[in-house]
């Protein structure tokens, strides 16, 4: 029998002993509350089922914590057993009473079968939990013992399995040991030859090299010649073109100052002439207009030099300011 039929076999007892239960439980209960009823105190009617609740809770208990030991193996004593045996004989008599205060042997006998079948189950259900605990825990042992058995054996072959590539390594060692000593004899041999070969080879290397590096040496002084010759062509370069700079900026320098001077001479010539008899033409008056801005002049006397009014000289000073407004200094007050 395997765990999983163990499992179902569980199952289908514990499914029925709480069938069992349950329906001992509904029964006692709608059969003691009528005599509970009957014998109460008037007004505590209301407290007649409390007696079989509690009654049948105590045999909920018994039931659950018997099937917890029973599958744990375990054995809770001779408190469990009373405990057990006393609330079955309760259920009975409680059962039974009403029937017997009768005197209706019928109605003891069917009332009786509940409570019977109930105590009958309980102990019934406690055996087939401690066989189904022992069989499982001999099933487990032989499960067990067999795969020690397993293990035992398979230790032996790999034990076995280990000798015999031991025994192999041994003679594999024993064969590859003949086989250096007799590689290292050919060894030898080979080596002198190669010590020979490589003594040339190294002779003819190292010729070889001395050529190089006469060769590499001779190539290097005439790099750095060509270099040497090319810094100081370079060299010469730079200071020629440095020279031709220098000229170059002396030229413009004094065609700057020509030009400076020539447009000084002008600006003379135009704040010399006095103030205009008639009005110049456009382009003089702009001259003469840039002049006096130059030189600082206010706006009416530059409109006295051109002949212009002083709003159109207004507006002339107003673009000279906006092109170069850092030029020269705000003379808006001197049209005052």
């Amino acid at each position: 029998m395997n765990s999983v039929q163990i499992r179902s076999a569980e199952r289908a007892l514990s499914v029925g002993t709480w069938l069992i239960v349950g329906g001992a439980m509904l029964f006692s209960i709608l059969t003691v509350t009528p005599l509970m009823e009957r014998h109460s105190p008037k007004g505590w009617e209301w407290t007649a089922p409390i007696l079989p609740l509690v009654v049948d809770a105590a045999v909920v208990i018994v039931v659950r914590l018997d099937s917890v030991l029973a599958a744990l193996g375990g054995d809770g004593g001779r408190w469990p057993i009373a405990l057990r045996w006393m609330t079955g004989c309760m259920t009975l008599a409680l059962n039974i009473a009403d029937s017997a205060l009768k005197k209706d042997l019928v109605g003891v006998a069917v009332h009786s079968v509940a409570p019977l079948l109930l105590i009958v189950t309980a102990e019934t259900g406690l055996a087939y939990r401690r066989a189904i605990t022992t069989a499982r825990t001999a099933r487990e042992a032989q499960q067990l013992a067999e795969r020690r058995e397993r293990e035992r054996a398979a230790e032996e072959r790999r034990e076995a399995a280990e000798r015999r590539r031991r025994e192999e390594r041994e003679h594999a060692a024993l064969l590859a040991r003949e086989q250096r000593q007799h590689e290292a004899s050919l060894a030898r041999e080979q080596t002198a030859r190669e010590e020979a070969a490589r003594r040339e080879e190294r002779e003819r290397a190292e010729a070889k090299e001395r050529a190089e590096r006469e060769d590499r040496e001779r190539r290097e002084a005439e790099r750095e010649r060509r270099e040497r010759e090319r810094e100081r062509t370079e060299r010469e370069t730079a200071q020629r073109q440095e020279l031709e700079a220098r000229e170059r900026e002396a030229r413009e320098r004094r065609e700057r100052e020509r030009e400076q001077q020539r447009a000084e001479r002008e600006r003379q010539a135009l704040l010399s002439a006095g103030p205009a008899e008639e009005r110049q033409e456009e382009p003089m008056a702009r001259a003469t207009v840039r002049a006096a801005w130059e030189a600082g002049l206010s706006i009416r006397q530059a409109a006295e030099l051109c002949g212009w009014s002083v709003g159109w000289v207004t507006a002339r000073y107003q673009e000279h300011r906006d092109t170069t407004p850092a030029a020269v200094p705000d003379l808006e007050g001197a049209t005052a």
